[in-house]
Parts: structure tokens; sequence; C-alpha cells
């Protein structure tokens, strides 16, 4: 029987914080299939003990409760993996046909309560953590609200604002009148030197930051003429790199020419994001620099999507969606087979929150084994984060994030999209 502790309340438009206060002494989950990741293996009956936040035990069988406050729940019907990460998202804002707009009629409050439903909606699809790649900053405080128990999501490790060029993906101001553009500059994530490079990556690190996110390349979705070309140099790249390997960020890097990506990894950014024009050669070397790979082929296909709706994106943009964002899932594909190391990612926002489970299906349909998907959004996804101490499997000492979907998606992937259960660090969420 499932007695959730629940962990968000919908009160008069406000979302109120968990109920953990209360959280049973053990809580024991009988789960009727369990996928070891570690093993790469579905395991039946058995059972995962969590105490205090963490795993305790996993145990063969259905193990019985040895104290008087213990707690079981049954997911005999379910089958059951570690919460879910995905390592691209943008929990601020979310598509609509006036999402160019809302720059100039929304503040930073309407901002911030506009995320709180988008990070709810992620974790109630079974994904307890993720990146957030980049936003106005209110993701800092958003990240600092559900750790300290004030708002429902996932656990966020987020880049705050990105970086690039004047007039790069990143530009705060590309569409602008020219009296409104202004000059921004490193603290507004805009670099043209490699000494505005590291002071941009302070800037994010004294602001918050957990990570870096820079555009090399140009990018879909900004107001701006071309969406590949590289616009970063490899000495700014190499500057920001190596700042903030200083300060223990990693980068994160959106790429979609295969020269912007090409000195993205031989200046040592951590990850590639969409990559979607790649070569051979760049996955050789990202091969050969172990440099991850998150490829965002729910974005691509949405944005290409909704770019067959009139007015739907700006005029620079339509063109660039119609053309870049169909080739993600063949890129994917390719890079797989190339033996580039690939973590879960969505760019969800580009799409509605919530539904990042898509991505499982598209990986798969592209090539990829079920098994194999799902280990991107758990083991390598918790690897890239440098969490693989805290997340990843289901193992003794762990965090306890626990995922229970209906039906086997080892059989139909499309289960993935089926969450029944959610447990973040110990605590209940319902759908």
């Amino acid at each position: 029987m499932l007695k959730p502790l629940l962990a968000g309340l919908l009160l008069g438009g406000a979302l109120l914080a968990p109920a953990s206060a209360a959280l049973a002494q053990k809580t024991y989950l009988h789960c009727g299939r369990l996928l070891d990741m570690r093993a790469d293996r579905a395991q039946t009956a058995m059972t995962v003990i969590v105490e205090n936040g963490r795993v305790l035990a996993v145990e063969k069988g259905y193990s019985t409760p040895t104290g008087p406050k213990d707690q079981v729940i049954d997911l005999k019907n379910r089958t059951v993996l570690p919460g879910l990460i995905d390592c691209h998202v943008h929990l601020e804002g979310e598509t609509s046909k006036d999402n160019f707009l809302r720059e100039f009629t929304e503040n930073p409050a309407d901002v911030a309560f506009g995320s709180l439903e988008h990070a709810r909606k992620t974790l109630l699809a079974g994904f307890t953590t993720v990146r957030d790649l980049g936003g106005s900053g209110v993701n800092i405080a958003l990240r600092n609200a559900i750790n300290q128990g004030k708002v429902v999501g996932p656990r966020i490790f987020t880049a705050r604002k990105a970086l690039s060029g004047t007039g790069g993906h990143m530009d705060p101001t590309n569409g602008y009148r020219l009296d409104l553009m202004g000059v921004p500059g490193p603290v507004d994530g805009v670099i043209n030197s490699p000494d505005e490079a590291r002071q941009a990556v302070r800037e994010q690190y004294k602001r918050g930051a957990d990570l870096i996110k820079i555009a090399s390349t140009g990018g879909v979705l900004s107001v701006a003429k071309d969406g590949s070309a590289a616009q970063m140099t490899e000495a700014e790249i190499r500057a920001v790199v190596e700042t903030a390997r200083d300060l223990g960020l990693a980068v994160a890097c959106h790429a979609h020419g295969s020269e912007g990506m090409k000195r993205a990894i031989r200046a040592g950014v951590t990850s590639i994001e969409h990559g979607t024009l790649m070569d051979d050669e760049t996955m050789k070397l990202m091969v050969q620099r172990g440099t991850w790979y998150v490829p965002t082929i729910t974005a691509g296909k949405s944005v290409a999507d909704s770019a067959k709706i009139p007015n739907y994106y700006p005029p620079l943009v339509t063109p660039k969606a119609l053309a870049i964002g169909p080739k993600l899932q063949g890129t994917f594909g390719r890079a797989y087979k190339m033996g580039v190391k690939i973590a879960f990612g969505t760019d969800a926002a580009v799409f509605r929150h919530g539904a990042n489970a898509l991505e499982f299906g598209y990986m798969v349909e592209a090539g990829m084994p079920p098994l194999a998907a799902l280990r991107t959004a758990t083991v390598a996804a918790a690897e890239l984060l440098g969490q693989s101490a805290n997340l990843g499997t289901l193992e003794a000492g762990k965090l306890a994030d626990v995922v229970a979907v209906e039906g086997d998606p080892l059989q139909d992937i499309g289960a993935m999209q089926r969450v029944r259960f959610v447990m973040k660090q110990g605590v209940v969420y319902q759908p």
C-alpha cells in the first residue's frame, strides 16, 4: 500500500514545500522488477531499504520491516530504477509563440513563479536531478529554494548564465532595436577575449554557478542569422576551461558546427551539447579526449515541428530550425556507433517540461538498445555531473532517488513515459 509522504501541494496557487519531517524510520520498497544499472541487468523480487534519505541496503526477496515505524511501499507490479538525470534543461522558461516578446514583458519574479511549475513537472516525470544550462540567474534562486525544501523540484546543478561572444548565441540583446542593444560584456555573459573569458567565468562562480556553459557556435533559437559557424576562438575557450578548472567547475559547450566543436574539444570542455553537424573527425576527437556528448534529440524534433507553424518563430529563426532540427537524431546514431561517451539531455524548455522521457524513444529509434539508453540517464549522467558517489545506481550509501514505471522499458521503451512513483532523497512524490 502506497502512503506517500507528500512533497508538494498547490494551495491558492502557492507551491508548498515537502512534508518530509515525519519520515518513517525505514522505508521498504518491494520491487517487482529492479534494474541494476551497475550490472546491466533486471532482477525480480527485490527490496530497496531507505533510511535518512539514502539507500541502506538492496536485498533479494521482499524483506520484512524490523521496526514499528517502518513503512512498506508495494511496487511489485512496477519496474524500478534509479532516479533519472537530464543533463540539459532550462527551467526558467518554456516554448510559446510569444516567447521572444516575454523578454520585454516579464519581470524576474514572473520568471521565478513560472519556473516552479516547470520544476514540479520535471520531478514528477521521474527526473530527480537536472543540469540547468543557462537562464537569467533566477535558476540559482530556484536551485536554492529546492535545496532548502521551500518548493518542489529536481536537484539542480546550474550554469546560471551561459557565455558567448558579441552577437553569439548567448548574447542577450540579439534582435533588439539598435538603441536597446547596448554593449553587453562579461557580467552579461558576453566575452571577446581570453581576459574577458576569465572574468566572465569568475562572475558566474561569484554568483553561485555549479558549472560553466559556453556557446562556441551559433544556435537555432537566438535571433541571429547563423546557427552553426564558430563564434569563439580557441584561445577564448581555453581561457574559460582553465579558469573554470581552477574553480572546480566543469564546462558544457553548446555547438552545432564541427569547427566550433573541434576548438572546444581541443581546449578541454567537459561536454558538447547538441553537436548537430559533427563530422567523423570530431567524433574521433571526442573519443580520444573523453569528451561527453549530450545530444538533445527531442529539442531538434520539437523546433523543426514548431517552425512549420506560421509565425511561431522570428524570421531569422525559422530556417535554422527547419535545417538543423531534423539532423540531431542521425548524428546521435552515428556518434553512438563511433563510441562517443553519451549522457542524457533533452533541452527541455524548447519543448514542454515533463515530456523529457520522449528522448529515450528517439535514442532507441536511432539504434541504441533500451538498457544503454537508460544508462545514459543514470550511470553516465551521474559520471558527467561528478556525482557517481551519490547518484546513478541504487546501492547502499547512495541518495535514495527512485523511480518506478508501469511496464518493462527493456521491452517497451515507451514505459518511461508512464512514471507511477518518484522518490527523491527518501521523500515520496506522486505524479
